[in-house]
C-alpha cells in the first residue's frame, strides 16, 4: 500500500470520524439542554401549584414578582412571603410533583427569619434501599438565598437531578458509546495500518539489499563457470562436464530470480520505466521459440505454435513482453507431471490480439484461482514442495500487464491444465 492510498484513507477517514464526534456531541449537548428545560418547567410548575395549594389553605394572597427563583441548577427559592407549616409543605411538595410526573429524591428547607437559617426540612426519597432508613432529617441545612429581603421563603433541592437526566438519556448514550467504539476502531485499524506498512517496507529494503548483494557473487559464479566450460579438461571428462553445466544452469536460474526481484522491486517504488515501442508478436513469438523449446526440451516436452495472423501490431516494453511469455511457458513446464505439452497461441479479436499459453498440467482448483495473480501465493501442494519457486512468476505477469493495460484471464481446470490469455489492443504498423 502506499504512502497516497494510505493518505486517502486517513484524511478523509479523519475528517468523517471528526465530524462524527462533533454531531453526537452537538446531539448529546442538545438532549442534555432539552431534558433540563423541560425538568425545569415541570418544577415551576409543581413548586406554583404547591404555593398556590399553601396561599388557600393559609388564607393568604402569593405575590407575583420573584415567586420562583433558580439559585442553581438543581436548587430552586419559593417566596411565600407568608407563614405555613412543614407538614402542609412536604404534603402539597409531593402531590404537585407526583403530578408532574416527577418522581425524583429532594431536599427541602424552611427559612427562619429570626436565626435567619434553612432549618426545618427532610430529605425525601422515592427509591429506598431495604437497608436504608426512611426520609431521614437534613444532615446539613440548605444554603441560605442572598436575597436579605425575603422573609418567608422554602428552598428544594435535587441531590439526583444530572443522574436522572442521564438515565433518561440512556439510548443517546448507548449510540456515544457505539460511535467511540467506532473511533476506537477506526484509529486502530489505522494504526495496524501503518504499522504493517512500516513493516512491509522494513521486508521490502530487506529484500532489496539481500537481492543487491547476491548480484556481485552470482556474477563472479557465472564469469567462473564460463571458464571451466571452456577449458578443454572439464569438456574431455563428461563427469565434469555434466556438474559445470548444472552450476550454469543453476546460477542463471538463480540471477532470473534476482532480476525478477528487483524489476517487481522498482514496479513497487514507481520506477519503473516501459521502453515503449511498435512489436509484432507474432514475429517475437517466433524470435524467442528457441529458447522458450529449450525450457520445454528439458522435460522431454513439446511447444507447439498456432499462429493466426502474421501481423499482430501492439505498442509494448519488448522486454518485459518476452519476460512475460518465458514466465507463462515455464510455469506451464513446472506443472506438467508428464512430458509438459505446452500451446502459445496468438489469435485476432475485436480490434485486440489475444496471447494465450496453454498447458495440460495438473490445473488449479477454483478456490486458488483468485489469489494466484498475488505477490509470492502458492497454490498449497500440502508436505510435498516438488515444484520450486516464490510465487512470483504470475505476479510478475499480472504487473506488467497493468502497466501495459492490458487485460489477463485466467482458465483452469483441475487435472486438465490451465489457460493465460493476455488481451492487447492492436496498434497500426509502423511506416
Amino acid at each position: 500500500m502506499t504512502n497516497r492510498t494510505i493518505r486517502w484513507i486517513i484524511i478523509p477517514g479523519a475528517l468523517v470520524v471528526i465530524g462524527l464526534l462533533a454531531v453526537q456531541t452537538y446531539w448529546v449537548l442538545r438532549i442534555w439542554e432539552l431534558q433540563e428545560q423541560e425538568f425545569d418547567r415541570r418544577v415551576r410548575q409543581a413548586l406554583l401549584e404547591t404555593a398556590r395549594d399553601l396561599a388557600r389553605v393559609g388564607l393568604f394572597v402569593l405575590e407575583d414578582a420573584n415567586l420562583i427563583q433558580q439559585v442553581q441548577s438543581n436548587y430552586y427559592i419559593v417566596n411565600i412571603n407568608n407563614q405555613f407549616d412543614e407538614a402542609s409543605l412536604e404534603f402539597y411538595l409531593q402531590k404537585a410533583f407526583e403530578k408532574q410526573g416527577l418522581r425524583e429524591d429532594f431536599q427541602y428547607g424552611i427559612f427562619d427569619c429570626s436565626s435567619r437559617q434553612m432549618v426545618s426540612g427532610r430529605l425525601v426519597k422515592y427509591k429506598r434501599k431495604a437497608a436504608q432508613a426512611p426520609d431521614s432529617q437534613l444532615e446539613a441545612p440548605l444554603p441560605v438565598h442572598h436575597d436579605s429581603e425575603l422573609i418567608y421563603y422554602f428552598g428544594v433541592h435535587f441531590p439526583n437531578k444530572a443522574a436522572n437526566i442521564l438515565g433518561n438519556m440512556r439510548l443517546a448514550l448507548a449510540l456515544t458509546v457505539v460511535v467511540l467504539l467506532a473511533v476506537a476502531f477506526f484509529i486502530y485499524a489505522m494504526f495496524v495500518i501503518l504499522r504493517q506498512k512500516q513493516l512491509s517496507e522494513l521486508q521490502r529494503d530487506f529484500i532489496n539489499n539481500m537481492t543487491h548483494e547476491f548480484k556481485t557473487p552470482i556474477s563472479t559464479i557465472n564469469i567462473s563457470t564460463d571458464v571451466f566450460l571452456q577449458s578443454p579438461v572439464i569438456r574431455n571428462d563428461p563427469r565434469l562436464w555434466r556438474y559445470s553445466t548444472i552450476i550454469k544452469e543453476q546460477i542463471m536460474r538463480l540471477n532470473n530470480q534476482v532480476e525478477k526481484v528487483l524489476q517487481l522491486a522498482k514496479i513497487e517504488r514507481g520506477h519503473l520505466q516501459l521502453n515503449l515501442e511498435e512489436i509484432n508478436v507474432a514475429d517475437l513469438i517466433k524470435d524467442i521459440r528457441p529458447s522458450l523449446e529449450m525450457k520445454t526440451e528439458e522435460k522431454k516436452g513439446v511447444l507447439e505454435l498456432k499462429l493466426h495472423t502474421e501481423h499482430a501490431w501492439v505498442r509494448a516494453d519488448r522486454l518485459h513482453l518476452t519476460n512475460v511469455l518465458h514466465n507463462l511457458v515455464d510455469n506451464g513446464v513446472k506443472y506438467s507431471k508428464s512430458a509438459p505439452q505446452i500451446e502459445v497461441e496468438l489469435m485476432p479479436l475485436n480490434g485486440q490480439v489475444v496471447l494465450a499459453v496453454k498447458d495440460r498440467g495438473i490445473g488449479i482448483a477454483p478456490e486458488h484461482q483468485k489469489h494466484v495473480f498475488k505477490k509470492f501465493y502458492r497454490v498449497p501442494t500440502g508436505n510435498v514442495h516438488n515444484v520450486k519457486g516464490f510465487g512470483l512468476g504470475l505476479y510478475y505477469v499480472h504487473t506488467i500487464c497493468r502497466e501495459h493495460r492490458w487485460k489477463v484471464h485466467l482458465n483452469s481446470e483441475p487435472g486438465k491444465g490451465t489457460t493465460v490469455s493476455i488481451y492487447m489492443p492492436l496498434t497500426d504498423a509502423p511506416v
